[in-house]
């Protein structure tokens, strides 16, 4: 008898596939650069298949991008170390995910998916900075759209623009440096 995988796990698997293809075509080529016929190309099935999963570019995009930043328990760390460690860990970040960073492409130019990095950053990075900080929700939201500020132009200096003397800097520079300006964000 012949073993046959249920159809569940194979809709789940072709899902995965769209999606990593997706999210490969969104890092490379932007927003407005990928589409559907591509990702269907890339992940070897038929466009009609994104569609039935995805409904149309922007759905495809929104799955692509759910993004969890896996903000690290922080808590006990010194507090004079935190900036440092925030941004260690969001060049982590950067370099070992190519779905955030498809995210920040496409946030240039793309309402949606400047939506969605707005709210990867008010839900996930205001709760820890109120967290380390101890102050309520809006004052600590404001810290956190601060060091967005440096965190976004970062990656997009080091990792799309590719300004050379930013990419030329040594990673302990960078946790230095950066680090130090978002200490002050998160205390001053």
């Amino acid at each position: 008898m012949l073993e046959t995988t249920p159809p569940a796990r194979r809709s789940d698997a072709t899902k995965a596939t769209i999606l990593n293809a997706a999210r490969a075509q969104f890092a490379a080529l932007g927003y407005q650069g990928t589409t559907i016929r591509s990702v269907a190309t890339s992940a070897e099935i038929d466009p009609a298949m994104v569609m039935r999963y995805f409904g149309n570019k922007e759905g495809l995009f929104a799955a692509a991008a759910d993004f969890d930043l896996r903000l690290p328990d922080l808590s006990q760390l010194p507090r004079d170390a935190l900036g440092a460690a925030l941004v260690g860990h969001f060049l982590d970040r950067w370099e070992g995910d190519e779905t955030l960073m498809a995210l920040l492409r496409a946030a240039t130019t793309n309402e949606a998916a400047a939506e969605r990095m707005q709210a990867i950053f008010s839900t996930q990075m205001a709760p820890l900075i109120a967290k380390l900080t101890g102050e309520p929700r809006p004052a600590a939201a404001a810290r956190a759209g601060l060091i967005a500020t440096q965190i976004l132009g970062l990656a997009l200096c080091r990792y799309v623009l590719r300004l050379p003397p930013v990419v030329g800097l040594k990673r302990t520079d960078i946790v230095r440096r950066v680090g130090e300006t978002v200490q002050s964000y998160l205390f001053a």
